[in-house]
């Protein structure tokens, strides 16, 4: 058995690429054994009685085993694997790879996977280590879709470990389609919920990543979408550094493996050839290790779209110059041979270019036995398990914000509410749960579905649509409405009315919105049915960004921003209405009372946005949710007088649920500063959630780093921290304030 054993490999050592199709035919015919699986056979069997490569060898340091590989590899190879499609190099038993794959609230676009929460709920919840349990289970769910795939050989688009999630760009305005994607408008809650989103979907495993996330899109890019592709964001150093570079520099302090370069220029530089951006800040200033991959079709804008270059050779060689490692077309592919032969670039930048996407893939185990990686004991039963729909289910209940709720109407007490209608629009729509960027699940729970269950069968439940997106005049439902106990009514937006450019293909500007206002027909209808009756009426509003609330505030007796609410949403808005839950979602982003009191749509400029820079009136204050029980603040101690560059300011404050129900608080602490020249008005620098059952009471510690209050010096070009007075606001929102310290940096 040995010798024949000794034979087989030797026979597999000598053949030809011709035979070796002939040898996997016969295999696959016999044992249904897949390429990928002779591959990596052949790949570690010696060659003419010499060992396997070094770059084969997990004892081996990663950067020695990525110099091998590129010692290895032809020019022509090389330049096939920089884009997002890289083909299979057989000769060295390497299968091809699909770098694209999306895991903004479950893994997206490939087939069944737990749907979280759209990235908007989950920065309502303020809870960073929920959102680091969410990244978890995303990755655990992708590296058993990824073991199952590869088993039967197929390297699909979407079914990799290079996921391109986070979105951590700044919500700077309210019209943008994809501000729904987005952790909100603070760059501090956008770098705390981030950073936990890539600690847990890269894993904590000291020899592999679990999976690969990615920080996009770098940088200042926030709408219009349907200028994207040509569009030029102007900002001064001070707004980049503070506002819009604050979390990408946070992700990469984390360790994120992945960055994205986005579409439009900054300061007339195109971002994915940006010498500034990718090569000064990313890689010399903040030491960033990892890969760039462009946003697809980004290149082909720069001479296109931007029209700053000439030609596609140009292009492909300043990206390489520039740092980028992954194009998500095939410029670099197509056009890097031709940037060679006519010396713009050299095969040494080609290595350069290469060498840090191959390390992400030797990181992800790509090149090892299945053995030796422990997430290959993931299989079919890891994906959609119970546990995650049950955490999709929290993570819901944590994100839904309750903006009204007169004479206490919530939660509804099931003895006086015998016969409920739900309508509305998106009472049984599912775009109105998945947002976008969504997978796919058999157990989706829409808002009318959960309320029918959690109602119970003895309860007189009837569904009617009542409206749809354009009519404004004839309605159904209301004569039900009349004759129920209470109705709640599901409206507002949906992912095909604000989104990404091509995909709300309902949005009149390319994905954007143009007003705060939900559909017209929306309002009307909640205006008739509040003409009709005096009974209670609850709106729930589905949406991915701010809305004109107080155009059907006068209608509702409550109303409960359920955002794009996960496959759960149902059963999380059920929870929250017949209260199994309060509410304590709390919102990621002021809502304005109109358009008019914000600058012009591109003007990138932070003065007169967001809660930092806005101290107008407003619907509903950044930071703003209510809930079913009360909660006491007071001081446990007082701050030091001074503090150094080096110190971290801790606050401790007692906490009382002085309500009659169990709730979660979230406590927020806001800094304002010594009154300097564009100082923002206050800031949160510190947040936690805290559960407190009724008439209990907890201290809560909050911690600020002085190094975290720095400023933007824009003549020296450098970070400062300015000596002064400041002040640590404890509020509930940031337009309230329950304590207030003062202390000074010397």
């Amino acid at each position: 058995m040995k010798d024949e054993r000794d034979n087989r490999k030797c026979f597999i050592n000598t053949i030809s690429m011709t035979q070796f199709k002939l040898f996997y035919k016969l295999l696959q015919q016999k044992f249904s054994i897949s390429v990928s699986a002779v591959l990596l056979m052949l790949s570690t069997l010696p060659s003419n009685g010499q060992a396997p490569p070094p770059f084969r060898n997990n004892a081996m340091a990663i950067d020695k085993r990525v110099s091998n590989l590129l010692s290895l590899l032809t020019l022509k190879e090389k330049i096939s694997l920089l884009g997002n499609n890289a083909p299979a190099v057989l000769r060295l038993g390497i299968p091809s790879y699909n770098w694209w794959s999306e895991a903004l609230h479950g893994v997206a676009r490939a087939g069944e996977a737990t749907i979280f929460p759209q990235a908007i709920g989950m920065a309502a919840t303020f809870n960073d280590s929920l959102i680091r349990e969410v990244a978890n289970v995303i990755s655990t769910e992708a590296r058993a879709k990824f073991n199952l795939a590869t088993q039967q050989n197929r390297r699909l688009q979407y079914m990799g470990l290079t996921f391109w999630s986070p979105n951590i760009n700044i919500f700077r305005d309210p019209r943008w389609g994809r501000g729904q994607e987005t952790y909100g408008e603070d760059p501090f809650l956008t770098a705390s919920m981030g950073v936990a989103f890539v600690t847990g979907l890269q894993g904590n495993d000291p020899s592999y990543l679990k999976a690969s996330a990615c920080a996009k899109h770098f940088a200042v890019h926030s709408g219009p979408e349907a200028a994207r592709h040509t569009f030029n964001a102007l900002v001064d150093e001070k707004d980049l550094r503070e506002t819009y570079l604050y979390a990408f520099h946070k992700l990469v302090q984390a360790g994120v493996e992945s960055v994205m370069c986005a579409y439009n220029r900054v300061n007339d530089e195109p971002c994915c050839t940006s010498n500034t951006l990718l090569r000064k800040i990313l890689r010399e200033e903040w030491k960033f290790k990892g890969h760039v991959v462009t946003d697809c079709g980004a290149l082909q804008d720069i001479w296109k779209g931007h029209q700053v270059m000439k030609d596609e050779i140009e292009v492909a060689a300043a990206a390489v110059k520039a740092g980028v490692n992954i194009d998500c077309s095939n410029m670099l592919q197509d056009d890097l041979i031709k940037a060679v032969e006519q010396k713009f670039i050299t095969e040494l930048d080609i290595d350069a270019a290469l060498a840090p996407a191959l390390r992400t893939q030797f990181k992800l185990g790509f090149f090892d036995a299945p053995e030796k990686i422990p997430f290959s004991i993931l299989t079919a039963k890891d994906i959609h398990s119970s546990s995650h729909i049950e955490l999709t289910r929290l993570v819901a209940q944590q994100s839904m914000v309750m903006l009204k709720n007169s004479n206490s109407l919530l939660p509804l007490q099931r003895e006086k509410y015998n016969s409920i209608l739900v309508t509305g629009t998106n009472a049984t729509a599912a775009d109105a749960i998945l947002g976008n960027y969504h997978g796919m699940s058999s157990q989706l729970v829409t808002f009318a579905e959960g309320i029918t269950k959690e109602a119970g069968p003895d309860v007189a439940v009837q569904y009617d649509m009542g409206c749809d997106y354009i009519d404004t005049v004839r309605f159904g439902g209301l004569w039900v409405s009349k004759n129920s106990d209470v109705t709640i009514a599901v409206i507002g937006l949906t992912p095909l009315l604000e989104g990404e450019e091509g995909d709300a293909f309902l949005a009149a500007h390319g994905g954007d919105r143009m007003s705060l206002s939900i559909p017209a027909a929306h309002i009307a209808f909640m205006k008739a049915l509040r003409q009709r009756h005096k009974k209670p009426i609850i709106a729930v509003i589905t949406s991915g960004s701010a809305v004109d609330i107080a155009a059907i505030e006068p209608y509702a007796d409550a109303i409960i921003l359920a955002w794009y609410a996960g496959e759960q949403g149902g059963t999380a808005l059920a929870d929250i209405l017949f209260g199994k839950v309060s509410p304590s979602g709390k919102l990621p982003i002021t809502f304005y009372n109109s358009l008019n009191d914000l600058p012009s749509y591109d003007n990138y400029g932070m003065q007169g946005r967001t809660y930092r820079y806005f101290n107008e009136k407003v619907q509903y204050p950044f930071g703003y949710g209510l809930s079913y029980t009360n909660f006491d603040y007071s001081k446990t101690s007082a701050l030091k007088k001074f503090y150094s560059k080096k110190d971290t300011v801790l606050i401790s404050i007692s906490v009382k649920n002085s309500g009659t129900m169990d709730g979660d608080e979230v406590v927020q602490a806001y800094i304002t500063y010594p009154l300097v020249e564009r100082m923002p008005f206050k800031e949160l620098k510190a947040f936690k959630r805290i559960n407190i059952p009724s008439q209990k009471q907890k201290i809560v510690t909050l911690s600020i780093p002085v190094e975290d209050l720095q400023k933007w010096n824009l003549k020296k070009h450098q970070w400062e921290i300015i000596k002064g007075e400041y002040h640590v606001l404890i509020d509930i929102h940031s337009r309230d304030k329950k304590l207030a310290y003062s202390f000074k940096i010397k």
